[in-house]
């Protein structure tokens, strides 16, 4: 093993692991295992765990961020879409770290649906998200973990540097957008860093990127978030109009957009990917002052 610490998966582990159960990484499920012990060592590192928090990994894999959780955290549940990891995971973790065996719980399910109180362990929601997710499905995977999930406090994931870049976009960057604006509504992402490509089997085409995250307190008590993510998702599906044109079916009419974007202090002449997320808590604020009748 290298880097001192409890022995964690090698490549050659991994491959072995892999040709045990048949396995081959599939594009469908999104999987790139970590195939080097010292990223693990960093992950989990960045993560800042307490030693008495409660984590929630998606898409473990064949386990090797989940040994490094399992030295750090008090518990972790594993959520695995593929049947074949999701089985091997426990009889992988009996095998390197047996004392800790009763930390571990699977979850067999997919993320993006599995109901929040199967996450729970006893009374206990999950405290910290650390993942490495699927590159075809983190930022769907985040929101809806960040929405479900209100005992999520902090958070490290891996994901695609572009994606990484995404999350952590401000207003007037090219590539500040949807997830950018919908993260910001209730979190505060930093990215952590950059991991190469050959630490993953098999080799993804770009690099990927970390994200940390922490919980803040939501940008408006007013409104919820589904109804600013409304504005959110309509503002940004043509985004190279003005608010007041891309607004104009979501509000009713171009009127009606350009009264609620003037009652919400934003310039109907501006474009979505200008405001930050305390604006467009403003705007949906403002639609609910719209009178039925106007024009």
């Amino acid at each position: 093993m290298s880097g001192g610490g409890p022995e964690l998966l090698s490549a050659a582990h991994i491959r072995d692991l892999a040709e045990g159960l048949g396995v081959r990484p599939t594009k469908q499920w999104g999987q790139n295992f970590v195939i080097d012990p010292n990223t693990i060592r960093r992950i989990v590192g960045l993560a800042e765990l307490r030693g008495d928090e409660h984590v929630l990994e998606v898409g473990p894999g064949l386990g090797s961020l989940t040994l490094g959780l399992l030295d750090e955290a008090a518990k972790v549940t594993a959520v695995e879409i593929d049947p074949a990891l999701a089985g091997q995971l426990p009889e992988t973790v009996a095998l390197m770290r047996p004392q800790r065996t009763e930390a571990l719980r699977v979850v067999p399910e997919d993320a993006l649906r599995v109901e929040p109180e199967a996450l729970r362990w006893e009374d206990d929601g999950p405290e910290v998200l650390v993942a490495n997710l699927p590159y075809n499905v983190a930022v769907p995977v985040v929101l809806q973990l960040l929405q479900v999930l209100p005992s999520l406090r902090k958070g490290l994931v891996m994901v695609q540097e572009e994606v990484a870049d995404r999350l952590c976009a401000g207003p007037g960057s090219k590539i500040y957008g949807v997830p950018s604006v919908k993260a910001a509504w209730d979190t505060r992402m930093r990215k952590a860093g950059v991991v190469g490509k050959k630490v993953f089997w098999p080799e993804p085409r770009i690099s990927s990127g970390l994200v940390r995250f922490d919980r803040v307190e939501p940008a408006s008590q007013a409104v919820t978030r589904q109804e600013v993510f409304a504005v959110i998702d309509a503002a940004f599906a043509q985004r190279r109009k003005t608010l007041r044109a891309a607004l104009a079916v979501f509000a009713g009419s171009g009127a009606r957009a350009e009264q609620m974007l003037r009652t919400a202090g934003v310039d109907p002449q501006a474009r979505g990917e200008t405001l930050d997320v305390g604006a467009y808590t403003r705007i949906a604020e403002a639609r609910r002052q719209l009178p039925e009748d106007t024009a």
